[in-house]
């Protein structure tokens, strides 16, 4: 089940809206944990044991943590759930990787059976191990309820897709929170956002990605609109579920942290690091990278750490190469950008330091979406710098302007914090103008509604809906 469709908008959410609301207090934190079971458990029941199995195994090694005085007993418990939880990880999303590569080194036939990817397996593992490793740390308290870290675990606005949220984040609000007319009002509304940024935009510039990215040549203008229209998918695709995680959630009463702040207006491969996919950036550097001895320990250290982090996220990522060769090449603009660069740009016109950070995001997203094998990404990166225009390119890409051109524009204003200005340019001219104030948001709801309404339309219009961040 997907939030972008018709049966999550107006089956499981109303349905669940009700049941929710006309519940005791007491009872509503079983009822959405019932709702989540459901929504995970409506993709494969099988896959909803393993889910139980790991959310159990944490909360049981968490337990043992809480309960011994040994440090090494302590650290011993830590272990066996990384172990686990990588263990599942590692099972369900690279043993098919591990053994095509053994047969293609080694000339060998090991033959298994094709194991399917459980959705969201690398989200729901890692918030569980993070919990684990935040009761050995003393960061938080340790749970003895299991319903309530099932819950935690698998409460379904950022179960499959993330952001990677912390216990500590909602530890509070999972034993008592209060659902205010504002709370709610602002979780729809960034709902409704994250919606229409789905259905309007980046289905729509994914569709063109795909046409290019499928054609078995392209010339230097094509291959830069493919890339272009990429770039744009994957962020309004990811971000836009990000934001309808966020909006339901604070519907429930729960405020994640923020996942994507506007990472199109970076100004260097590091600062687009801060602001895309956030929940996994601090989750790599709260767990993995200052553990390794961060910056502490020495240049060398620092870069090997990088090195380790890099790899490790490309890995995060999918059992394909192009992943690997993806964190390496981050890898390496990081690296430089420590060594010599970062001072360079800082001293350099900000304009160059966005048209920097764009090219070297939009090579990369390349690399990424070159799942087919690296003699793909190859052709594609060869032909983006090709200097090799055709009169077909030329030809496509004025068909695709015209039934494409108007979402690939939007993708582009909205890439920049548009919405986010105006609203706060709005506020401020409207304060103390209660009755103005109140005008406006009446004219803000109904676009909002209106929005909503151009959305659905889109969607029941549509045969494609696809959710990237789903097969991660």
């Amino acid at each position: 089940m997907v939030f972008s469709s018709t049966l999550f908008v107006f089956g499981f959410l109303p349905l669940l809206l009700l049941c929710y609301f006309i519940a005791a207090p007491k009872y509503r934190n079983y009822i959405l944990l019932i709702f989540s079971l459901v929504f995970y458990g409506w993709g494969g029941p099988k896959y909803l044991v393993l889910m139980c199995f790991v959310v159990f195994a944490d909360y049981a090694f968490a337990l043992a943590i809480a309960q011994m005085k040994q440090t090494g007993l302590r650290k011993l418990f830590v272990v066996f759930s990384v172990v686990a939880n990588l263990g599942v990880l590692g099972y369900y999303k690279y043993t098919n990787f591990l053994v095509d590569n053994i047969n293609h080194v080694a000339h060998t036939n090991i033959q298994i059976a094709d194991i399917v990817l459980p959705i969201g397996i690398s989200f729901f593992t890692f918030q569980a191990m993070s919990y684990v490793i935040d009761v050995y740390r003393g960061d938080v308290a340790v749970q003895k309820n299991p319903f309530y870290v099932m819950l935690y675990v698998s409460l379904f606005p950022q179960l499959v897709a993330g952001p990677i949220v912390r216990y500590k984040t909602v530890e509070n609000e999972i034993k008592d929170r209060t659902i205010t007319v504002d709370d709610f009002a602002a979780g729809l509304e960034r709902f409704i956002l994250g919606f229409a940024k789905k259905i309007i935009i980046a289905n729509n510039v994914g569709a063109l990605a795909d046409k290019i990215f499928g054609m078995a040549q392209v010339d230097m203008s094509l291959a830069w609109v493919g890339a272009v229209s990429y770039t744009l998918q994957i962020y309004f695709d990811f971000s836009a579920y990000s934001d309808m995680a966020i909006g339901l959630g604070r519907i429930f009463g729960f405020h994640f942290d923020e996942n994507f702040n506007f990472p199109y207006i970076a100004t260097s491969v590091a600062d687009f690091w801060k602001r895309w996919h956030i929940s996994l950036t601090n989750w790599f550097r709260d767990y993995v990278y200052i553990p390794l001895g961060g910056n502490r320990k020495g240049m060398p250290r620092m870069y090997v750490n990088m090195f380790i982090i890099w790899t490790l996220t490309g890995v995060w990522h999918g059992a394909e190469w192009n992943f690997i060769l993806w964190g390496m090449y981050y890898f390496v603009f990081q690296a430089t950008e420590k060594l010599f660069l970062g001072k360079i740009l800082s001293k350099l016109p900000k304009v160059i330091q966005h048209i920097y950070a764009l090219f070297v995001i939009t090579v990369g997203w390349v690399i990424f979406r070159c799942d087919s094998g690296l003699s793909q990404c190859a052709r594609y990166l060869k032909s983006l710098f090709s200097m090799h225009v055709t009169d077909r390119g030329l030809t496509f890409i004025r068909v695709y302007a015209s039934e494409y051109g108007i979402y690939v524009l939007l993708g582009i204003i909205f890439s920049i914090p548009f919405y986010r200005i105006i609203k706060k340019w709005c506020l401020t001219k409207l304060e103390g103008k209660n009755k103005a104030k109140a005008v406006a948001a009446v004219v803000g709801y109904a676009a909002l509604l209106g929005l909503f309404y151009i959305s659905v339309l889109f969607l029941v219009n549509s045969t494609y809906n696809p959710f990237i961040y789903f097969r991660f």
